[in-house]
């Protein structure tokens, strides 16, 4: 029992050092979110980048999850952590990219990787079964 509680003490203490949080306003690109608090500079990976840089999220009501690195300056999660949100309607949405063609979803923006047609903007309910729009 004193194994598992010493195997797992380095990841407690590196979970409590990044403590995540979320961060909701007004989206304007390239990555910036006015909240009731003032402007938001948001950063990520590089395929968060690229979703922080689509002018097709101006002006939507937008969340992120990550963390605060300064009162101004938040860190988006990975991609992969489905990190980025868009409501609509109240509605807590996905923020996902489609290509109708070859219908194939990926999580940023761009040209589709089979077909070279840049993929759709497209906001989905993370409950839904349909995997298309």
């Amino acid at each position: 029992m004193k194994r598992r509680a010493l195997l797992l003490a380095p990841l407690a203490a590196f979970a409590a050092e990044a403590p995540k949080s979320a961060v909701r306003g007004k989206f304007l690109a390239p990555g910036e979110l006015t909240t009731p608090k003032g402007k938001v500079q948001l950063r990520g990976d590089e395929a968060t980048e690229k979703v922080l840089a689509d002018p097709r999220l101006n002006g939507m009501d937008f969340e992120a999850l990550g963390r605060f690195t300064e009162a101004n300056r938040f860190v988006i999660n990975p991609i992969h952590e489905r990190a980025i949100w868009a409501y609509r309607n109240g509605q807590r949405l996905m923020v996902t990219y489609w290509c109708p063609v070859c219908y194939i979803r990926t999580y940023s923006p761009g040209e589709c990787w089979c077909c070279q047609d840049d993929t759709q903007l497209d906001l989905k309910d993370p409950n839904s079964k349909d995997p298309t729009p």
